[in-house]
């Protein structure tokens, strides 16, 4: 087997040889740092070699790429934020108009008519003016005549018979009252709820 000879202490290398070697390689460094790194990767050229042999522009090029991924990160971030706001308005709005649609009227009344009763409600509306309507009729049923009248016109849009209720549209046909005549054929009483929204001047009792 070999068996390397160990070297004598005359061999190794002295304090001062060591503190040189290490005095040349810290320079080294600094002179590759300065002369390549910080060129090629930030594009910092104290000394000017970086430039002169390209570089510098690379450099350039990386912090260029960098500043411009770190602008459209936080584009992505503000838009995604903007998006999530604007949605949230738009759910909003969606909602309340869903919710003014669905569930609410400009005027409501509610009566009740004893058998043999009569009552009439009109909507006072300029030709062309479209109102919308629903009626509940609880505890009976009751005949209706929805018409017209006013400046020497009349017209009759629906009649009904033994009505549980009824929904739709009035659009006047001339400047008066538009609106409904009921009365309970019925031997019990009956409740009338009336609700209305649209285009109207004024919803009042014509009885």
């Amino acid at each position: 087997m070999f068996n390397a000879q160990k070297p004598s202490l005359d061999e190794l290398p002295s304090s001062a040889q060591l503190i040189r070697s290490t005095a040349i390689a810290a320079v080294s460094a600094v002179a590759i740092l300065v002369t390549v790194v910080l060129p090629a990767e930030y594009g910092i050229d104290p000394t000017g070699i970086g430039e002169a042999i390209g570089l510098t522009e690379m450099g350039e090029l990386k912090t260029q790429l960098a500043e411009e991924a770190e602008a459209d990160r936080q584009m992505d971030a503000a838009g995604e934020e903007q998006s999530s706001l604007i949605d949230g308005l738009f759910g909003l709005i969606v909602g309340t108009a869903y919710a003014q649609e669905a569930g609410v009227w400009r005027d409501e009344t509610t009566f009740t008519l004893a058998p043999g009763d009569t009552a009439e409600w009109k909507l006072v509306m300029e030709e062309g003016q479209t109102a919308e309507y629903r009626i509940l009729v609880e505890g009976g049923r009751v005949n209706f005549d929805l018409h017209g009248h006013g400046g020497g016109q009349s017209v009759t849009y629906e009649k009904g018979r033994g009505s549980a209720g009824d929904e739709g549209e009035i659009t006047a046909e001339f400047d008066g009252e538009h609106g409904w005549f009921w009365r309970n054929r019925d031997d019990t009483d009956a409740t009338v709820t009336v609700q209305v929204r649209g285009d109207y001047a004024e919803f009042r009792d014509a009885s």
